[in-house]
């Protein structure tokens, strides 16, 4: 890609940047349940939260949309590309970039150390994919585990809010750990078999091999923790009394 595009691609991710930052303040005048407004260290988590569900909303169902609307382009993971698709990760790179500050600058680097870890990969994989144009199709694979955050953000926030609604709490359990394979689980095993076998392991594919790689490990321990939190209990250890109000991952 020319150098034209680049700076228009880095022009989009800062205006991505910007309106997550919009959409933190407008989070602001969104009414607190009475259980996050009585622990001042739930407010930044909450508010956190709702501009992650804005983005995995967003960033989901776009990303679904584009692959359902060109299937063709999970014939060339390597080198397919699409407008909408490249649009898409600027969009996402803008979020993760936010994110990461929101967390830094609100102190809370400690707390949600795991996040900044995983953004540092995405944002790092994100810009060498604007730069080289290459691997387009396998960001918007990835892309799709958005859909199964919606649900997983959702549960996070039933959680801090204590809704006194089990039913609720129990159906969205169900549903989100369908879409953790559908849309987490399945996308990312596809794409691990589809780079250790086709991706020379050098240069950019190198790189994303070893981000996949960590990936994979990260998710693998998320869907542990959601397992023993929402389906064994019993297993759970060393959560008891703990204050977890600024963390922002999935916790036992």
């Amino acid at each position: 890609m020319g150098p034209g595009w680049r700076a228009a691609s880095a022009a989009l991710v800062g205006g991505s940047v910007g309106l997550f930052g919009g959409l933190r303040r407008a989070a602001l005048a969104v009414p607190r349940p009475a259980a996050v407004r009585s622990r001042p260290g739930r407010a930044w988590r909450w508010r956190n939260l709702l501009v992650s569900f804005a983005h995995s909303v967003l960033a989901g169902l776009w990303a679904l949309c584009s692959l359902w609307h060109s299937p063709e382009l999970l014939s060339d993971i390597q080198d397919g590309y699409s407008v909408s698709g490249h649009l898409l990760v600027c969009f996402s790179s803008g979020y993760f970039i936010h994110d990461s500050l929101d967390i830094i600058f609100n102190h809370q680097s400690r707390s949600s150390w795991e996040y900044l870890v995983h953004h540092a990969m995405a944002i790092s994989a994100f810009v060498s994919l604007i730069i080289t144009g290459r691997f387009l199709v396998a960001a918007m694979l990835l892309l799709l585990v958005e859909v199964s955050n919606i649900f997983l953000t959702v549960r996070m926030l039933l959680k801090m809010s204590n809704v006194p609604s089990p039913a609720l709490y129990e159906a969205n359990k169900y549903i989100n750990l369908v879409m953790y394979f559908a849309f987490r689980l399945a996308p990312q095993a596809y794409l691990t078999w589809y780079f250790l076998r086709y991706v020379e392991v050098q240069g950019q594919g190198a790189f994303l091999t070893a981000n996949l790689l960590l990936l994979d490990a990260m998710i693998l321990m998320y869907f542990s923790r959601l397992l023993r939190s929402d389906f064994f209990p019993s297993l759970r250890k060393g959560s008891a009394g703990r204050d977890v109000d600024g963390a922002k991952f999935l916790i036992d």
